[in-house]
């Protein structure tokens, strides 16, 4: 029978090769990145693709070995993982994790839509411009989008976040309150959203207050509906929420087009 440290090291494999495979993804994608800012490359764009999947892995690496080590603590989890890859629990209410996903999912990429439209005649002309030539392909925005920023966010920056309120508030043999896991989950969320600012510069030198909130909210905005799910229905419930609101992204698009 496999050990309780076999098992952790399990999860900690299965969670990184599922994130790595969103890093690798993106590499196509650095070129474009850099074209659209105008700038010239400092340093040879095979080296710069390395250096970026070796930076974005060891960070990877680190969340998910941070989520793994406090996830437990905070009764946070991975169902199915535990039930269908390490053979460790009792199996969940997949159904309903499946709806949960699919509203979720749903809900959040109408919302996305409904957001980037409403944002659309306030926003630089420079950076809708650069944002179309730099489009991600669809592969990336599952891989990546929808696996790896989950595990970053939610397993590993939502878990500590929940730990560290949890440490600071309550009994250290108390229960998670609801208010500390809402916490959690809207600071996440805003810090995810946060982090697409430097991106948003590159495409557009000229970084405007409708853009900054569009960048801000439009991310932050799904991060509520998979913190939430995480919550309550566990990281995978995230994962497909987050995939599919990027197939409605991706459908809007060409519905539009």
């Amino acid at each position: 029978m496999e050990s309780n440290n076999g098992r952790y090291w399990t999860r900690i494999l299965v969670l990184f090769a599922a994130g790595l495979a969103g890093v690798l993804s993106a590499i196509p994608i650095i070129p474009k990145l850099i074209a659209a800012s105008g700038e010239e490359p400092p340093l040879p764009m095979a080296l710069i693709q390395a250096a970026s999947v070796v930076q974005s892995s060891a960070i990877l690496f680190g969340m998910v070995l941070l989520g793994a080590w406090l996830s437990p603590k905070v009764d946070l989890g991975t169902p199915l993982i535990d039930t269908y890859v390490l053979r460790t629990a009792r199996a969940p209410d997949t159904r309903r994790i499946l709806v949960s996903s699919i509203a979720g999912g749903l809900v959040g990429g109408v919302l996305l839509v409904a957001i980037s439209r409403y944002w659309l005649p306030a926003l630089p002309t420079e950076f809708i411009e650069n944002a179309g030539k730099f489009d991600p392909p669809f592969y990336t925005r599952i891989l990546y989008g929808g696996i790896t920023e989950e595990i970053l966010i939610r397993w590993g920056l939502m878990t500590f976040l929940t730990w560290g309120l949890f440490r600071l508030t309550q009994g250290k043999d108390s229960t998670v309150s609801a208010s500390n896991y809402l916490l959690a989950i809207l600071l996440s969320a805003i810090v995810f959203g946060a982090g697409h600012l430097p991106a948003a510069h590159l495409l557009a030198p000229e970084v405007t207050a409708p853009l900054v909130a569009y960048i801000i909210v439009g991310n932050s905005a799904f991060g509520l509906i998979a913190g939430y799910l995480y919550w309550k229905r566990g990281l995978e419930a995230a994962i497909l929420a987050h995939v599919l609101a990027h197939c409605v992204m991706v459908v809007s698009e060409m519905l539009a087009s």
